[in-house]
């Protein structure tokens, strides 16, 4: 969703403005107003009877409609021989269906005011649109379609197939998509969520048949949900939902399932991915934290904005403002449907590996072992609040969101359970997340960069150096 990423760079760049301490702050500035609960979406709930779920959002008033269809099975669910042909099924849906050609597709959902966005995650495949509520209609009917009649052409695989290539040896030149798939591998082993892309081969090996094949697995009423946000009536909107999708028959076979996932701690190592020539390193620490829906979720989170989840947090602060060792270090939460993964990650120039390292592995126990300052923990939670509500002004961040909470297992009303919960967050549960989830002898390191630099810089931290491909 595009307007998601255009709203995630406003909030870094308004993050970074307002982060900045060579300018001091008047002294004399009021207090904080009262903080004001998260306003979570009215969400209309119902089920058809084939199965299909419907979470529809109604915000009459700006004339625009953000429209979603999510149907489980995404990278975890890729067959061993075919890793990462969630990707390619992402990219050929809108390649044609019974009744349309991928020109007639295009212009019609272009005709309609929107485009097409259509992804896959580790759990799931999200095809999406926003478009002019005046043809709101249309665009159901175009996304009712792809669910139910995509045929994948040959030449249009074919094509699809040559730019995922292409894409992917793109990809490979990035030291940040080389340490996320050894940070995948290293964490997950051989479990399903190892996946992170395609490979070559499986590019190469893929047929439309495949294709055909997992498409009618997945895109199934009684594993997808169909969601709508913004300017309709909800009982009219219902009515035309069951008219385009009412009639969607699951094929025959089992639907798939929830990945299974072993999270036990990983095995203490630095994993190297060798760039020869390259002058700076990319270090990335991670390890297993809480699932989206797991009690101590928005505590993890409060104490990831304190420790390195914001531009004024801890790590920032360390290592890039007072060391100047990197421009942009960050750590992320990131939840899926059977797992959590809290990761760090820093490019560093090649002669302050070492210190770098040290400083990230120390940030990390300093989390785990000293407490939050009030005015840490009154920053943080304000911000994640602030964040989510900024978020939740675009309804294509809405039915992201409403997407990722059913692809997760998760009720919609969670939404404002989250904001509840962390605004109300105490010191006391972000010192025990931050002592079960933080301690850097959990993390496995993936380092990518000049092999030697890189050996020589770790060497004194006593870790095991494996090289990974």
């Amino acid at each position: 969703m595009r307007i998601v990423r255009i709203v995630a760079v406003m909030i870094a760049l308004i993050s970074c403005s307002f982060a900045q301490k060579e300018v001091p702050l008047p002294k004399d500035l009021p207090a904080y107003g009262p903080e004001k609960p998260l306003q979570a979406p009215q969400v209309q709930k119902e089920k058809l009877g084939n199965g299909l779920t419907v979470w529809l959002v109604s915000e009459p008033g700006f004339p625009k409609v953000s429209m979603a269809i999510a149907a489980r099975g995404g990278l975890a669910a890729d067959p061993a021989d075919r890793p990462g042909i969630s990707e390619l099924l992402a990219n050929t849906i809108n390649q044609g269906t019974t009744s349309k050609t991928a020109k007639q597709i295009a212009e019609q959902i272009q005709s309609a005011g929107g485009d097409l966005d259509i992804g896959s995650t580790k759990d799931a495949v999200i095809v999406s649109t926003s478009v002019l509520s005046a043809r709101a209609n249309t665009a159901l009917a175009l996304l009712a379609d792809l669910a139910q009649n995509a045929t994948f052409p040959d030449n249009e695989v074919t094509l699809a197939k040559r730019n995922l290539s292409d894409s992917l040896r793109q990809r490979e030149s990035q030291p940040s998509f080389l340490a996320s798939r050894a940070m995948a591998r290293a964490l997950f082993g051989d479990d399903p969520y190892h996946v992170t892309a395609p490979t070559q081969e499986s590019i190469a090996a893929s047929t439309p048949a495949d294709l055909k094949k997992i498409y009618a697995q997945r895109f199934r009423p009684d594993q997808a949900i169909f969601i709508a946000v913004g300017d309709f009536e909800n009982g009219a909107m219902m009515s035309r939902v069951q008219s385009e999708l009412g009639g969607w028959k699951s094929q025959n076979g089992t639907p798939v399932a929830a990945a299974t996932i072993r999270t036990t701690t990983p095995r203490p190592a630095v994993f190297l991915v060798e760039r020869p020539g390259s002058v700076q390193t990319t270090l990335e620490f991670g390890t297993f934290g809480p699932m989206r829906g797991d009690p101590d979720y928005e505590a993890a989170r409060v104490a990831n904005a304190i420790y390195g989840g914001t531009f004024g947090s801890r790590l920032t602060t360390n290592i890039r403002e007072d060391k100047g060792y990197t421009y942009s270090p960050f750590s992320n939460l990131s939840t899926y449907r059977s797992a959590g993964v809290l990761f760090t990650r820093a490019d560093v120039r090649n002669e302050v590996t070492g210190p770098s390292f040290n400083e990230i592995s120390y940030e990390l126990n300093r989390m785990a072992t000293t407490s939050p300052t009030k005015e840490e923990m009154d920053k943080a939670r304000r911000y994640l609040v602030g964040i989510e509500s900024i978020r939740l002004q675009s309804r294509d961040s809405v039915a992201g969101e409403l997407a990722s909470l059913w692809v997760d297992g998760l009720p919609p009303e969670e939404i404002g359970i989250y904001g509840r919960k962390v605004a109300s967050t105490t010191p006391e549960q972000v010192d025990a997340a931050a002592r079960k989830y933080f301690p850097a002898s959990r993390s496995a390191v993936v380092a990518v960069g000049e092999e030697k630099v890189v050996r020589d810089a770790l060497a004194p931290f006593g870790l095991p150096i494996e090289v990974v491909r």
